[in-house]
């Protein structure tokens, strides 16, 4: 993509929205138009490095609103639509799925709605190279046995309401681009990680919960299995798929670094021993405590990205053990940023704990 175009990121504020824009302003020559609602799992803070910069704007703005995209998109007049909007976590979806189906599932139909609308009003080449990209997750295809991978054509079988919004809202992408040939890409990537991942989290809450000399909950046995991807390498891939991806193609994008959640952790408290060993001089890992398993947890999930590896280039350039100790030793530099959400936000209660079921 030789050409500056004008890129509409929903959800720019979040954990991976926020690594997107950094990275767009910091390497291309791209103007964004960043619009998010700021919900409570927003950090502002992330975007300090780009806010005042001459290609960069913002808008509050929640995909919910069909009238608030309207003027956004109108008034933007986007060559790429990113959408990062969404609700995330698990646990939340299992204590309160209605959030996730109004904005992962009306949303995305809101914001396909508008989308279509735009691009039908684009004339020439700006019709032809328009890309609405829809980011999504793997968890949409359920759960893998001990062997076996996820590939672009897996079935879907999600199996929390979480991933049940993502799944529906990827089938209405699809939908859009087959009854009206909407140019749409779609991603499904494996578990994120990094700078300024809201702490509710394995690993920030791990590490906050670590330096505090608190139990370190694990679900069940800790023997859930997730390949994880540094959030820098996933924007590399997402830039990669909006610049020459093909429409209506799917690909998945994983770092090729499954570990049990127990592995995770026992990583994290091993560099903790390092550069902040505990006043009594224990090893971190001494603060497991094994508790009851979430509701319905996936055992392992996994994905191929030989697709986007093989037709667009595109390979995971971090270690997990590389990746796992930058970040562990970020979060020891941004206490600053971390102690007040712990405060105010979320200060590392046990989610997902099935209310709605007994609603």
């Amino acid at each position: 993509m030789t050409s500056t175009k004008r890129i509409l990121v929903t959800g720019g504020a979040g954990f991976i929205g926020s690594a997107l824009v950094r990275r767009l302003i910091a390497g291309s020559p791209h103007q964004v138009l960043n619009l998010d609602a700021l919900t409570y799992a927003a950090s502002p803070a992330a975007l300090d490095a780009v806010r005042g910069h001459a290609r960069y704007d913002f808008v509050q703005a929640d995909i919910r609103d069909r009238d608030a995209l309207r003027r956004a998109i109108t008034a933007f007049a986007p060559d790429i639509i990113t959408h990062l909007a969404a609700e995330t976590h698990v646990d939340r979806s299992i204590d309160g799925p209605a959030a996730f189906v109004e904005t992962n599932v009306g949303g995305t139909l809101n914001l396909l709605t508008e989308a279509l609308a735009y691009w039908r009003g684009l004339d020439g080449a700006r019709r032809e190279s328009f890309r609405l990209h829809h980011i999504s997750t793997d968890e949409v295809f359920g759960a893998l046995p001990a062997v076996g991978v996820f590939t672009e054509t897996s079935p879907y079988d999600p199996r929390s309401p979480y991933s049940a919004s993502k799944a529906a809202s990827d089938h209405l992408v699809r939908a859009f681009h087959h009854t009206y040939g909407l140019p749409v890409l779609i991603t499904n990537c494996s578990n994120n990680y990094g700078p300024w991942q809201f702490p509710e989290k394995l690993i920030p809450l791990m590490i906050i919960k670590a330096l505090g000399g608190e139990p370190l909950p694990i679900y069940g046995a800790g023997d859930q299995v997730r390949d994880w991807l540094h959030v820098d390498d996933h924007v590399e891939a997402l830039i990669r798929v909006f610049e020459a991806g093909r429409p209506g193609e799917t690909y998945l994008i994983g770092g090729r670094a499954e570990r049990t959640n127990l592995q995770v952790v026992e990583g994290i408290c091993a560099h903790l021993d390092a550069v902040r060993p505990r006043p009594d001089a224990q090893p971190h890992i001494r603060g497991v405590s094994h508790v009851e398993d979430r509701p319905g947890h996936d055992r392992r999930y996994a994905v191929d990205p030989s697709r986007i590896e093989t037709q667009l280039g595109w390979r995971a350039a971090h270690s997990f053990a590389s990746g796992l100790k930058e970040t562990v030793d970020w979060y020891l530099a941004q206490e600053a940023w971390w102690r007040p959400i712990r405060e105010r936000a979320y200060a590392g209660e046990r989610l997902g704990v099935a209310k709605a079921a007994a609603r």
